[in-house]
C-alpha cells in the first residue's frame, strides 16, 4: 500500500534531530515495535525525522507549561471547541500555523516568517515543508491511545531530566513514531484506535487566509498547552450566540416598498415562539438592507456547519426579516445545471394563458397563404395588417410564454416550470440552497455564476432571458465537512458577500431550544440529557467516528422520545447511539464513555 503524503520515502531520509541524531538508532530496527505494528511478515520500526521534531516541541512544550517556564517561542496547542484542532509550530525563523478538522481529517495552514504578518503557502514535499508541524497539532489527538500516553509520558520525562539513558529514550521515540505511523497510515482498519487524515497527493494545505484569522473562523477557545499570539482567541463565533427579539426583527429589514401578493405574503415564514434569532442572522438582514443603495448589494450569503445547527432556520429567519417569500432547493449528487434553472413536466391539459381552444399549431403553409387568418386563430383578434413576421412572433410567444411551453412529444404536451430558483430570482425572494457541496459534477454550480453576480440574467432552456430581480437573496447552505460533502468551486466562494461557519449552540441554549420545541418542562433531565449529545459529539470526533450524526436533532428526538417511553437510556439506545454510528462497536463505546455517565439501565 502506498504511503500517504507524510510518510513518504524522501521523508524517512532527513536527518534525525539531536539528541537521537547517532548512527545507531538509525534505519529500521526489530525492536521497539509499537502494538499496532502486526501486519506484514517483517515487524519494524523507524525512527521518523518530520514526527521526532513534533514529538520533541511537543514534550519540550508540555514540560515548559508545567514548569512555568513556558516563551512563545515553543509553540502552543490548542483547540476551537470540539471542531479543530489548532496549534502555532515554531521552528528556525518561522511560524506555523495549523487548523486541523477532527471531522474531515483534513489540515488549514499558513508559513509567517522571520515576523512577517502575511501568511504564505504551506506545501509539504522534498525540499519544502517536512509535515512536522501538522504531526505537532495532532498531538492532542495521538495521545488519547493508551500506549501513547505511556510512551511519552517517559519521553518527557527523559527529556526534563536531560536524556539519562538514551537507549531506553531511543526505546520510547521507537514506539512513539511507530505508533504514529501505524495509527495514521492503517487509520481504516483500526477503528477508533485509527487517526484520519486527508493530505493532498501534491502537499498543497488548503491556505490559511489573512481574512480567516482577522475575522476568527478559527480562533481558539482553549490552549492544551502554551499561549496563541496569531490565532488569538475569543474573535471567533464559537461563544453563545446573541439573541434577539421577535418583535424587534421580523418585517425589519425590508430592501424596498414593494407590496407582496396574498401567495407571497403566505410565502413569508412565521417564526416560531421558540426560535431564538441568532447574531448571524440579524447580520445578514443588516447587510442586506444597508448595502440596497449602492451600486453592489449585498445579495449572496453563505452559512457552514454541522447538521443540526441551525443553518435551514437561519434562512428562513433572513426571509422573515427581509419580510420576502422564502423558496428552498437541495441538491444531490446527480444534480445538473437543468435541475436548478428549469423544469419539464407534462401538461395537465390547465388553462396556461393562451387560447384552449387553439388545437393544433398552424402550418407553415396556412400562414404563407393567409397570415391575418391564422393571427385571428391565435388570438382571436383579425387585422388585415398582420404579416407573416406578426404570426412568427406570436407563435414564439406562445411557445415560450411567461407562463407555459407546449411541445409536442410522442402525443403528450409538455411545459416548463420555474425551479424554485428561478422563480426567486424572477420575483425577487429568498432562496436557500442547501447542500451544493453534495453535487458531483463540480461545474453545475458555476453554471449560476452569472446569476449570483448581482442584477445578471440567466437564459433559460426555452430562450428567455431572466434578469435578477434587485431583491433577490440567495442563503447556501452546507455541510461541508459531512462524508460526501466537496469542496464548494472556488469562482461561488468568491461571489458570497458574507461566509459564516455556524457552530453548534452552547450548552443552555440547546436545552432552551430542545425544551421550546419538544415542550419538555424537566430543565434539570434535558441539560443532563445535552450533555451527553455534546460528550458524544466530542468522543466522535476524537475517535473519528463519521459514519452517523450528533446533534440537536437527536438530542431533539430523544427528549421526544423519552417523554413517551419514560426511559432516557432506552430511548437514548435508538436515537442519539443509534445515529452516531453504525458500528457495534463504535456504538458500546459511546455507551460506556458518554451514556453512562449520567444514564444507568
Amino acid at each position: 500500500m502506498a504511503r500517504g503524503k507524510l510518510f513518504e520515502s524522501w521523508s524517512f531520509k532527513l536527518s534525525i534531530p539531536a539528541p537521537f541524531d547517532d548512527p545507531k538508532y538509525s534505519g529500521a530496527q526489530n525492536h521497539g515495535q509499537s502494538q499496532y505494528n502486526y501486519a506484514g511478515s517483517v515487524q519494524k520500526a523507524t525512527l521518523h525525522a518530520p514526527t521526532m521534531r513534533a514529538l520533541l516541541a511537543y514534550a519540550k512544550l508540555a514540560n515548559a507549561a508545567e514548569a512555568g517556564t513556558y516563551t512563545e517561542d515553543l509553540g502552543v496547542v490548542g483547540h476551537q471547541g470540539s471542531s479543530y484542532r489548532i496549534a502555532e509550530y515554531c521552528s528556525a525563523n518561522k511560524r506555523d500555523c495549523v487548523v486541523f478538522s477532527t471531522s474531515t481529517g483534513k489540515f488549514i495552514a499558513g508559513q509567517f516568517e522571520n515576523g512577517d504578518p502575511t501568511p504564505k503557502a504551506y506545501t509539504v514535499g522534498a525540499g519544502q515543508a517536512s509535515g512536522s508541524a501538522l504531526l505537532f497539532c495532532l498531538m492532542p489527538v495521538f495521545e488519547t491511545d493508551t500506549e501513547f500516553q505511556h510512551e511519552f509520558e517517559e519521553f518527557r520525562e527523559a527529556m526534563k531530566n536531560n536524556w539519562p539513558d538514551m537507549d531506553s529514550a531511543f526505546e520510547n521515540a521507537l514506539r512513539l513514531c511507530d505508533n504514529i505511523y501505524r495509527r495514521v497510515e492503517n487509520a481504516n482498519s483500526l477503528n477508533m484506535a485509527g487517526v484520519k487524515i486527508s493530505v493532498p497527493t501534491t502537499g498543497n494545505i488548503t491556505s490559511l487566509s489573512q481574512l480567516a484569522i482577522d475575522s476568527g473562523s478559527y480562533a481558539p477557545t482553549g490552549a492544551v498547552y502554551g499561549e496563541f499570539t496569531i490565532l488569538t482567541p475569543g474573535a471567533g463565533f464559537s461563544s453563545a450566540a446573541t439573541v434577539y427579539n421577535h418583535a424587534d426583527f421580523v418585517g425589519k429589514y425590508t430592501l424596498s416598498q414593494r407590496t407582496l401578493t396574498s401567495r407571497e405574503e403566505n410565502m413569508v415564514p412565521k417564526l416560531p415562539d421558540w426560535y431564538i434569532i441568532p447574531r448571524e442572522v440579524v447580520r445578514v438582514c443588516e447587510h442586506a438592507k444597508l448595502t440596497t443603495p449602492t451600486s453592489q448589494p449585498m445579495r449572496n450569503f453563505l452559512f457552514r456547519g454541522e447538521a443540526g445547527t441551525g443553518k435551514t432556520m437561519g434562512a428562513q429567519a433572513i426571509a422573515a426579516g427581509l419580510h420576502l417569500p422564502y423558496t428552498l432547493m437541495t441538491c444531490s449528487a446527480n444534480t445538473e445545471i437543468s435541475d436548478l434553472i428549469g423544469q419539464f413536466i407534462p401538461d395537465s391539459g390547465s388553462d396556461t394563458g393562451v387560447n384552449s381552444n387553439l388545437g393544433e399549431l398552424p402550418k407553415i403553409s396556412d400562414i404563407i397563404m393567409h397570415p391575418p387568418s391564422v393571427y385571428q386563430a391565435l388570438t382571436g383578434v383579425y387585422d388585415d395588417d398582420k404579416t407573416e413576421d406578426d404570426v412568427l412572433e406570436k407563435l414564439i410567444e406562445i411557445a415560450v410564454g411567461r407562463l407555459a411551453v407546449k411541445e409536442e412529444k410522442h402525443g403528450q404536451r409538455i411545459r416548463y416550470v420555474d425551479t424554485p430558483l428561478i422563480e426567486a430570482i424572477r420575483y425577487g425572494y429568498v432562496c436557500e440552497l442547501q447542500e451544493p457541496s453534495c453535487i458531483a459534477n463540480p461545474g453545475v454550480l458555476v453554471g449560476l455564476n452569472s446569476l449570483l453576480d448581482n442584477c445578471q440574467t440567466i437564459t433559460l432552456p426555452t430562450g428567455e432571458r431572466v434578469k435578477r430581480h434587485p431583491d433577490t437573496v440567495i442563503v447556501v447552505t452546507t455541510n461541508s465537512d459531512y462524508a460526501g460533502c466537496k469542496d464548494v468551486n472556488q469562482s461561488v466562494i468568491s461571489r458570497m458577500d458574507l461566509i459564516y461557519d455556524i457552530g453548534a449552540p452552547d450548552l443552555a441554549t440547546m436545552v432552551k431550544r430542545v425544551m421550546n420545541v419538544t415542550g419538555c418542562t424537566d430543565e434539570q433531565e434535558v441539560t443532563k440529557m445535552a450533555g451527553v449529545v455534546r460528550d458524544m459529539a466530542e468522543r466522535c470526533r476524537q475517535t473519528m467516528i463519521t459514519d452517523g450524526s450528533c446533534g440537536m436533532r437527536e438530542l431533539k428526538a430523544w427528549v421526544l422520545s423519552t417523554m413517551i417511553t419514560k426511559d432516557p437510556y432506552e430511548s437514548a439506545l435508538t436515537t442519539v447511539i443509534a445515529s452516531a454510528s453504525a458500528d457495534p462497536d463504535n456504538r458500546a463505546d459511546l455507551i460506556s464513555t458518554c451514556l453512562e455517565k449520567q444514564f444507568v439501565r
